[in-house]
């Protein structure tokens, strides 16, 4: 299957398979968003979830957030991964908002990932979800799961997996293909134990294609060429 055809089929399957898809973090506002997932860092989005009403009900702007110390904010957020790092980057966040951004959320990636605590990804979700931007956000479900059905060819880093994302999927489209690959990998397509059996792509998928001429070989004792060209 070439690259594109693999593309255009898995595109069309999970628009059948998820016509919504978006965030499961819980906000009110760009702001909110920004902190939420600042810390889903390596946290899940369930936790997060947990503990940002309470946050948020403290801490709603950024006006508010920068008058609060790293002290002020542990409370919040202890039983996140990483509490001490990431309440001094909202801190430090939130101040350079106020400072340089007039209180508001840029759109613009470079302006995004000047705040502190914000990297590529952090920006790119931002991009996406808020401001419904041509990007692709890669997480660790994003990565494993693009390299495990094809859409990628053995990436060894976010960002290259990101460049061949965005080549492949329609400018419009990336925002929503974004949840779709995250939500899939989160549900579906799990790091440890994918569920192929109930899979809408499974048929498309190169690892699980893989599986089963690994079987057939066992079975046969001899194997298929590979006619992949993705």
């Amino acid at each position: 299957m070439r690259i594109q055809d693999r593309y255009n089929q898995v595109i069309e399957r999970f628009e059948q398979a998820m016509p919504v898809a978006e965030t499961e973090l819980h906000y009110g506002t760009p702001f909110q968003l920004l902190v939420a997932v600042i810390l889903s860092a390596q946290c899940t989005d369930k936790r997060v979830n947990m503990v940002t009403p309470a946050l948020f009900e403290a801490y709603p702007d950024a006006a508010a957030m920068a008058k609060a110390t790293p002290d002020d904010l542990f409370p919040y957020i202890r039983s996140v991964s990483y509490p001490n790092s990431k309440s001094q980057h909202l801190a430090a966040m939130a101040r350079m908002l106020q400072s340089d951004f007039d209180g508001q959320v840029p759109s613009d990636l470079s302006d995004l990932q000047r705040l502190p605590g914000v990297g590529r990804k952090t920006a790119n979700v931002i991009a996406a979800v808020v401001f419904e931007l041509p990007a692709m956000p890669v997480d660790t479900h994003v990565f494993r799961v693009a390299n495990r059905i094809g859409l990628t060819r053995n990436s060894k880093t976010p960002l290259e997996t990101e460049r061949t994302l965005v080549k492949h999927i329609p400018a419009e489209l990336l925002p929503k293909a974004h949840h779709w690959l995250i939500l899939h990998g989160r549900y579906v397509c799990q790091a440890r134990k994918p569920k192929c059996d109930t899979c809408c792509i499974s048929d498309l998928c190169r690892h699980h294609s893989s599986l089963i001429t690994h079987h057939s070989s066992l079975t046969t004792h001899h194997s298929s060429p590979d006619h992949d060209l993705c």
